[in-house]
């Protein structure tokens, strides 16, 4: 029999819960449940009334991966949905994680959580920017950390206030807390500066996407402030070998990375970080901060 969980009043079938799903470390479903609800209230806050895009992975990280913008089949009627036309469906609506019962719901079907640069009620009005560094292989996390700092610099010097986060798989992400902004015009900044790192950083950074430009530089991925593209929560598990998290850091971490591992952070860290640092994406969450692009 599923068990039932009462969450916050709402009943909620968690199931399946001694299943390994990342077999490297023997990490569980439950430890992923367990993980999810340590985080909450962080997590919340950053995904707080946008809606949100599945990449479910019910069998682990080497089962079928499937991604979805369309409520799962079964959400419960409690669920918050918000209207997103899109222009295969003007009638289409995708889940608001609004509350912790909505969170355990949708940590069930194992999850990571990806949304975009805007909130529900305001498609493509962007009120941050953001940048995803790929490593080319033989390019790793610390040549992403250079192009990292680089990028701080230069947004500073336009007014602009970047955090920095693991992107949970090889790279980082930087983030900028914008005032409201057409994404249309925020994509046009974004690739104007990718393109400007990439003449100032030749030998580091490249802007497009085309693999023979790839290997041994760190590939400056604009393309996620189209209104139509999402980007991986901070906080969220992610799919791969070990249960690696999208992990706020700081800008002295970056400047000190000089390994792969020391920026890799794992489920078990974060609530220490968390502990030690608090929330270092809160900045993202500061309207003071929310600055106007040039």
């Amino acid at each position: 029999m599923t068990p039932i969980t009462l969450v916050e009043g709402r009943r909620i079938s968690l199931s399946n819960l001694d299943k390994v799903l990342y077999p490297e470390t023997g990490f569980t479903k439950g430890e992923v449940l367990h993980y999810y609800a340590t985080v909450a209230g962080h997590l919340l806050a950053h995904i707080h009334d946008r809606p949100v895009s599945f990449l479910r992975y019910p069998d682990g990280p080497d089962g079928q991966l499937f991604f979805t913008k369309n409520p799962p089949p079964g959400t419960p009627g409690w669920v918050k949905t918000t209207p997103v036309p899109r222009s295969e469906d003007l009638r289409a609506e995708q889940v608001v994680i609004a509350d912790l019962p909505t969170l355990m719901w949708a940590a069930n079907l194992v999850v990571e959580f990806h949304t975009p640069q805007w909130p529900a009620g305001a498609p493509a009005l962007a009120d941050r920017l953001i940048l995803d560094l790929d490593p080319g292989s033989p390019a790793t996390v610390v040549e992403c950390a250079a192009a990292a700092l680089w990028l701080r610099d230069r947004l500073t010097a336009d007014g602009l206030h970047a955090c920095a986060k693991t992107s949970g798989s090889k790279g980082l992400h930087l983030a900028v807390p914008l005032e409201p902004t057409p994404s249309e015009h925020v994509s046009a900044y974004a690739k104007a500066l990718a393109q400007e790192a990439e003449r100032e950083l030749p030998d580091l950074v490249v802007h497009r996407m085309t693999k023979a430009l790839r290997p041994g530089k760190v590939f400056v991925d604009h393309s996620q402030n189209a209104a139509a593209k999402t980007t991986a929560a901070p906080y969220t598990l992610r799919a791969r070998t070990l249960p690696t998290v999208s992990a706020p850091v700081s800008w002295a971490e970056v400047e000190a990375c000089r390994t792969l591992s020391d920026l890799v952070f794992l489920a078990d860290d974060i609530a220490p970080r968390l502990a030690r640092d608090g929330d270092l994406f809160a900045p993202l969450l500061d309207p003071a901060l929310a600055g106007r692009l040039p």
